[in-house]
């Protein structure tokens, strides 16, 4: 059982050996994971008609510590099975934070969720997408990346790693300036477009324009059936953020996903096209970043 990742899996393959009050305590929170999370243990309690001692009687059973661990472990495996977290209301913030955590339940929360997003988007990529898109992109004159709001962030670390690579790049924050740098480009040009629901019309637009014009077009969004993906040439997918609110908007640990996609591209783009790219680093390195530095500029004029 302790091999187990998921709390609730543990929770159900041990609960036909235990006491019958264990048991009770066991069914209450397979019933409703979400309202146990919830809950504080006197709460669980009641609902299973046994006492509290019995709770933590049950939580030891599964080898944890206290009720703070069992419900970070709810959070955790409500996470992994991307529930309808709307049924928790206005207690709900996203990646299963509710209103009443303390900050380390907090930090556990984010942080897992934050290592879902990474791990489930590395299973989700495919490394032939990725070796033909840096081909386009190596071909390219220009490569614009096309995002808006959170979303920018990875837009922009794309641009810092492509330029660096010797790349001509671009992006603009307005959206209108976005839509008319898509016009601009032609055939041969590469359009890299950011949208965790492949929804946003501004990014979609920009897409549809960059291939009505003839650049090569790319999505990288968690929705594979979104808008975006259907007019971009290739999909790179991320791992979505089942656990999004309506009210605090989406998960900012969605935004893992996008950042280790663009970082696979750019390494991968950089090992394949090693020499060359080598170059434009090493001057990037000598003519901007190491003048940048504290003492850099002297020892730059000394060389």
């Amino acid at each position: 059982m302790a091999n187990d990742t998921n709390l609730l899996h543990r929770v159900s393959h041990a609960s036909g050996s235990l006491s019958p009050a264990l048991q009770r305590v066991a069914e209450v929170i397979l019933a409703s994971p979400e309202q146990t999370q919830a809950s504080s243990l006197s709460e669980l309690a009641a609902r299973a008609g046994v006492a509290d001692s019995t709770v933590s009687r049950f939580i030891r059973e599964l080898g944890m510590d206290g009720f703070n661990q069992l419900r970070l472990g709810i959070a955790q495996a409500i996470y992994s099975r991307g529930p309808d977290l709307d049924e928790l209301g206005p207690q709900h913030v996203y990646e299963g934070v509710l209103r009443d955590d303390p900050v380390e339940q907090v930090l556990g929360k984010v942080a897992y969720s934050s290592m879902e997003s990474l791990r489930r988007t590395a299973e989700l990529v495919s490394p032939d997408a990725i070796a033909q898109i840096i081909e386009l992109i190596h071909d390219a004159s220009v490569v614009q990346f096309s995002a808006m709001g959170a979303s920018a962030t990875a837009a922009e670390s794309a641009i810092m790693r492509f330029v660096r690579a010797g790349k001509r790049c671009q992006f603009f924050r307005d959206q209108t300036v976005q839509s008319m740098g898509a016009a601009s480009l032609e055939a041969g040009d590469v359009l890299i477009a950011i949208s965790d629901s492949g929804e946003s019309d501004p990014i979609v637009s920009s897409a549809d324009i960059a291939r009505l014009h003839g650049a090569a077009t790319v999505a990288i969004t968690s929705n594979v059936s979104s808008s975006l993906a259907q007019v971009c040439d290739l999909v790179l997918p991320t791992a979505s953020s089942s656990a999004s609110s309506a009210v605090y908007g989406e998960s900012v640990t969605a935004k893992w996903g996008q950042l280790l996609v663009v970082d696979a591209l750019y390494a991968s783009y950089a090992t394949r096209f090693y020499d060359e790219t080598a170059v434009y680093l090493e001057e990037g390195y000598r003519s901007v970043i190491r003048p940048s530095r504290t003492g850099g500029l002297a020892a730059g004029h000394a060389g």
